[in-house]
């Protein structure tokens, strides 16, 4: 960062920046959790002394959170692999089941915007399709901040939702299901070629909630890969050709995971696994009704305040996946 020509190209500067901002924020993390523990250590020793019981019972405290944190920073020093550290693209789809599907999708898309708030990253709508009633047909979202792939790839997968559906008049229980999609956002200098002849540009006017927010021009962008039938679609700025520079970033995105999948299928077949590969296996349910209840079927990790869950409380299931798949 001393380097007189560091600036000269400010994007592989700013990416130095940032890797030297978050190794400082692992270095201080650790020096506070060092710090802690020595006090922790103190205050053990004029427990025994003292046998104070409101002593005792602040120094029980401090070490329930003490080990709280000291699970966050280990789960963060886990998350190594090339992209965790990246920004992250979720996308949500709803399965068939029309506005009841579509209304668990919008109750999807607050959740994981709740998470990412708690989290302190920033929150990009990249594409937005309303439901005709209630819901989304499709949204996209650039969660921005460090590790936000890292956490988000362990909600690949499919959500299920039992529930007394709002629009039965007959108050019958429904079952849905959303997929959730999440790939890293790639930088530029990602090598992916796309040959222009394989892909198809469409352009077309924006959707929304109405008002300024709605476009006037056709400056939404759809963009189709011919071999992998790959669609992505952005609608997020004003301008057409800012649209188009995301939506071909989103798409090196998706043929970058689509690339990593292939190669894990290929390794597993070698290995001789069964195992299922890619994000059309029903990951997560979550039951409304006859009980509350949110299991995650590949950890077996259960919540029964599902209020909680929905409000964006999801780091137990991350946490449990993660350290599932280094087990």
């Amino acid at each position: 960062m001393t380097e007189p020509d560091f600036w000269d190209d400010q994007n592989a500067a700013q990416k130095v920046i940032n890797e030297s901002n978050n190794l400082k924020n692992y270095i201080s993390s650790f020096e506070e959790i060092e710090e802690r523990y020595e006090d922790m250590e103190v205050s053990y020793e004029l427990v025994k002394e003292e046998k104070d019981q409101e002593l005792f019972d602040e120094l029980n405290e401090e070490m329930t959170t003490f080990l709280n944190d000291i699970n966050d920073f280990e789960l963060q020093l886990l998350l190594n692999e090339p992209y965790d550290a990246n920004n992250a693209i979720l996308e949500l789809h709803p399965g068939a089941g029309g506005t009841e599907s579509q209304d668990w999708a919008s109750m999807l898309l607050r959740m994981y915007q709740r998470w990412a708030e708690d989290k302190g990253y920033k929150v990009e709508t990249l594409d937005y399709l309303p439901g005709e009633e209630a819901g989304v047909k499709s949204v996209t979202l650039l969660i921005k901040g460090h590790n936000a792939y890292g956490y988000l790839k362990t909600e690949k997968g499919v959500h299920r939702l039992v529930r007394i559906s709002p629009f039965d008049s007959s108050g019958r229980r429904h079952t849905s299901f959303v997929s959730c999609d999440v790939t890293p956002e790639m930088d530029d200098d990602v090598d992916i070629e796309i040959k222009p002849e394989e892909i198809k540009i469409d352009t077309y006017r924006a959707s929304g909630a109405g008002g300024q927010h709605v476009n006037t021009t056709d400056s939404a962008v759809r963009i189709t890969h011919i071999p992998t039938n790959t669609i992505v679609t952005c609608q997020n700025e004003r301008s057409q050709i800012k649209n188009r520079e995301a939506a071909m970033k989103m798409l090196k995105s998706k043929l970058y995971q689509l690339e990593i999948e292939k190669q894990q299928e290929e390794l597993a077949s070698i290995r001789g696994e069964q195992k299922e590969i890619g994000w059309g296996s029903q990951i997560r349910s979550y039951v409304f009704h006859p009980y509350s209840m949110v299991k995650d079927h590949r950890t077996n990790t259960e919540i029964g305040n599902t209020q909680a869950v929905m409000d964006g409380e999801i780091d137990p299931f991350i946490d449990a996946y993660l350290r599932l798949q280094i087990n």
